[in-house]
């Protein structure tokens, strides 16, 4: 029996070594999508969170002056993969305030009706509008 779950394990690496393996998936490991961000340092930070920003913290919009928005604006990072990982934060956090605690409340499906109905209230406007009621005198 011992024999038997071995060769399964076996089978189960060589399968995954070869799916890591193909050439389709070369450009995930070469644009280090999934992969730590190159800023976190486990000896200095601990473990991994993924809800927190490891890169050098920049001065909260809230604090910024008028004249200083500009600036602030051209020195982020607008590429996919830093809005990614932006929405990927946002998310953690949501969830770790939200979904994850010992006792949650009905937040989370709140949350999910009223976005789901902003959602299809977007798509349908264009069906909404023409129902409106005119006066025609």
């Amino acid at each position: 029996m011992n024999d038997y779950f071995q060769r399964i394990s076996c089978y189960f690496k060589t399968a995954v070594k070869k799916v890591q393996d193909h050439p389709a998936t070369r450009w995930y490991k070469f644009n280090g999508i999934g992969d730590y961000p190159a800023e976190y340092n486990p000896r200095v930070h601990g473990p991994y969170d993924p809800a927190r920003f490891y890169g050098t913290p920049h001065t909260p919009f809230s604090e910024l002056k008028l004249c200083e928005v500009p600036q602030w604006l051209k020195c982020r990072n607008k590429s996919p993969k830093s809005m990614a990982g932006l929405f990927s934060r946002a998310y953690w956090r949501w969830s770790h305030r939200y979904v994850q605690p010992k006792r949650t409340t009905v937040a989370p499906l709140i949350h999910g009706i009223v976005g789901m109905m902003i959602v299809f209230y977007a798509i349908n406007y264009g069906k909404i509008i023409r129902h409106r009621n005119y006066k025609y005198h």
